[in-house]
Parts: structure tokens; C-alpha cells; sequence
């Protein structure tokens, strides 16, 4: 699933970040902010209108991002504590 498509509130966990090309300092620019495989990620808030941009949080950190950098981190739901 690609993080664009997560349900807003839903807890998933991070698979990959696509890389378009080489360099892509997209791809870069996302691993930099945290956006790194095992890492917890929630889609908080979207905006009206089409929901670009989206709010993200990873840990304690909140970041904006458009759809289309959303659509380059792959994710899967997380599994809820036993």
C-alpha cells in the first residue's frame, strides 16, 4: 500500500521509499526526514478540497507532504498490540 492511500488515523509502518531515477533527491530528501523502512507512520490530517497536502506524523514529528511525494513511501498496516 502507498502511504497516499492510508486511511487517515490509521497506524501503518514504513516498507520502502521509491526511488525515480538516480540520483532522486526526492527519494533522498524523504530518507533524511525519517522516512526509513520500520518506522511508525499515521496520516493525521488532510486538506479540503482533494487532501493535498497531507499531514504526516512519524514519532513526534509532524511533516506536510503532496500526494505525489505520499506516493513514493510504501507502507502496511501496522498490527495492533496484543
Amino acid at each position: 500500500m502507498r502511504l497516499n492511500d492510508l486511511p487517515r488515523g490509521t497506524d501503518a509502518v514504513i516498507d520502502s521509499v521509491d526511488d525515480n531515477g538516480s540520483p532522486d533527491p526526492v527519494a533522498a530528501r524523504l530518507r533524511e526526514l525519517g522516512f526509513v523502512p520500520g518506522e511508525a507512520v499515521r496520516i493525521v490530517a488532510t486538506a479540503p478540497l482533494g487532501g493535498d497536502p497531507l499531514a504526516v506524523r512519524i514519532g513526534f514529528t509532524r511533516f506536510a507532504l503532496r500526494r505525489t511525494e505520499a506516493q513514493r513511501v510504501r507502507v502496511h498496516v501496522a498490527k495492533e498490540a496484543a
